[in-house]
């Protein structure tokens, strides 16, 4: 059973684990078969060697520059919904994502789907 406490706990540990550098506190995060989905529709990344792989693959690194503002939009049970907006130092790029999280009765998360947003994808994802 998860509360809004729980998973404002998860998300700074999300940020603070991924300004640091390597992947050792992941299991922290997530469970050892933990899904995550950079979408709705990708492939699941499946277990903590696969997204540990992908969380290198995909930052810059400790020293990236970013802001991530996150609320919590709602609990039930073990389900999160959070709203985060995320700018990087480049103008222009930045992002409003909806993740829904599920998490175990210790906190971590066992699945992750993120719905990124963009300003200018609003088309593509129409189907535009």
């Amino acid at each position: 059973m998860s509360n809004r406490e729980t998973v404002e706990t998860w998300i700074r540990d999300y940020e603070r684990l991924w300004r640091t550098p390597g992947t050792d506190g992941l299991d922290q995060l997530f469970t050892a078969d933990a899904t995550y989905l950079t979408s709705p529709w990708a492939e699941p990344i499946t277990g903590l060697p696969a997204l540990a792989e992908f969380w290198e693959s995909h930052r810059d690194g400790p020293d990236e520059e970013f802001t991530l503002t996150a609320q919590v939009i709602a609990v039930d049970g073990p389900t999160a919904v959070v709203r985060a907006s995320v700018e990087y130092l480049e103008p222009g790029d930045r992002w409003r994502d909806l993740w829904v999280l599920e998490l175990d009765a210790d906190g971590r998360c066992s699945a992750f789907e993120e719905w990124p947003f963009a300003p200018g994808l609003e088309g593509q994802q129409n189907g535009q």
